[in-house]
C-alpha cells in the first residue's frame, strides 16, 4: 500500500485482504450462502462417508478403493480449505483475510488440487492395469506400489504449491487490497501487483498447463486402451457394465481438467474474473461433492458394505 513517508511515497507491505466474493444485495447473499452451505454439506458428507466405510470394511482393502480413499480426503480437505471463510464472509460486512490466512489458505488449495490431478491420473492408470492386465494386476498394484504413487502424487502436489506461493506473495502490492475472488487464487492476486507480473504468468501457465497435459495424457490413453479391451469382450452385459462406469469416470475427470485449464493453462484466463469465479465453484465445489456419487456410492461393492455397516449398527 503507498503511504507518505518525509515527502516520499513508499510501499508498505499489506497486513490484509478483502474477499470481494459475488456481487449482490443481503438477500441474494442469504440466497448464495444458503447454496453453497447445502453444497458444501453433500460434499462433506459424500467424502466422510467413502473414507469411513473403505476404512472399516475390510472387502474395500484393494487398489481401486485405496485411490478412492485418498481422493475423497483431498476432495475433503480443499473444500473445506475454501468454503468456512467463503461461507462466512456471505454474512459478513468486512470479508478481511490476513495477508498469512491468505498465504496459507492458497498454499494449501494449490497443493491439494494438484495432488488431485495426480490422483485422477493413478486411478485411470489402476483401472487401465485391472481391465487389459488382470493376471499381472496383484504384483504391478501391490501395496508398496499403490503407496507409492500416492505419495508421488502429494509431493507432486506440493512442489506446485511450493513454487507457486512464494512467487506469488513476494510480489509487492500496493494498490487495491480488494480480492475480486472468493478465496485466494493466482489469477486475482496478479491484478492487484504494482510490479511486473510476466514471469509469474508465464510460471503458471506453464506449469500448470504441464501438469494438466501430462496427466490428462494419461488419462486418455489408459481408458482409450480400456475402450479397445471392452469392445474386444463378448458379453454384451459386460461391455454395457464397463462403458457405464468409465463414461462416468471420464465425465468427471474432464469437468475437473476443463475448469482447471480453462482457469490456470490458458492466457485470457488472468483476466476474466466473473467467469473465473463461475469456474471455480466447479472445480472446489460441485466437483468434490459429485466425486463420491460418481466414483462409488453407484458401485455395488460400495453400497453392499453400507448395507454391511448399517447391520451390525442395527445389530448393537
Amino acid at each position: 500500500m503507498l503511504t507518505p513517508q518525509n515527502g516520499n511515497v513508499s510501499a508498505m507491505p499489506l497486513q490484509e485482504f478483502v474477499l470481494d466474493g459475488f456481487a449482490g444485495d443481503p438477500q441474494t447473499q442469504a440466497l448464495l450462502f444458503a447454496l453453497f452451505l447445502a453444497l458444501y454439506v453433500v460434499a462433506i458428507l459424500g467424502n466422510l462417508t467413502m473414507i469411513v466405510v473403505i476404512t472399516l470394511d475390510a472387502r474395500l482393502h484393494f487398489p481401486m478403493y485405496f485411490f478412492l480413499k485418498n481422493l475423497s480426503f483431498v476432495d475433503l480437505c480443499y473444500s473445506s480449505v475454501i468454503y468456512p471463510k467463503a461461507l462466512a464472509n456471505f454474512l459478513s460486512s468486512s470479508k478481511v483475510i490476513t495477508f498469512a490466512g491468505c498465504a496459507t489458505q492458497f498454499f494449501f488449495f494449490s497443493m491439494l488440487v494438484t495432488t488431485e490431478g495426480f490422483l485422477l491420473a493413478v486411478m485411470a492408470y489402476d483401472r487401465f492395469m485391472a481391465i487389459c492386465s488382470p493376471l499381472r494386476y496383484p504384483i504391478s498394484m501391490c501395496p508398496s506400489v499403490c503407496a507409492c504413487l500416492v505419495l508421488g502424487c502429494y509431493c507432486g502436489g506440493s512442489f506446485n504449491s511450493i513454487v507457486q506461493t512464494p512467487l506469488t506473495f513476494t510480489l509487492p502490492f500496493c494498490g487495491s487490497n480488494h480480492i475480486d475472488h472468493f478465496h485466494c487464487d493466482v489469477p486475482p492476486l496478479l491484478k492487484l501487483a504494482c510490479a511486473d507480473t510476466m514471469t509469474n504468468e508465464l510460471v503458471m501457465f506453464g506449469l500448470s498447463g504441464l501438469i494438466i497435459m501430462g496427466t490428462t495424457l494419461v488419462v486418455l490413453v489408459s481408458y482409450g486402451y480400456i475402450t479397445v479391451t471392452i469392445l474386444r469382450m463378448s458379453s454384451g452385459e459386460g461391455r454395457h457394465k464397463l462403458f457405464s462406469t468409465c463414461g462416468s469416470h471420464m465425465t468427471a475427470v474432464s469437468l475437473f481438467y476443463g475448469t482447471l485449464f480453462v482457469m490456470y493453462a490458458q492466457p485470457g484466463a488472468v483476466e476474466s474474473m466473473e467467469q473465473g469465479k463461475v469456474v471455480s465453484v466447479f472445480y472446489t465445489l460441485v466437483i468434490p461433492m459429485l466425486n463420491p456419487l460418481v466414483y462409488s456410492l453407484r458401485n455395488k461393492d460400495v453400497k453392499d458394505a453400507l448395507w454391511r455397516l448399517g447391520q451390525k449398527h442395527t445389530a448393537k
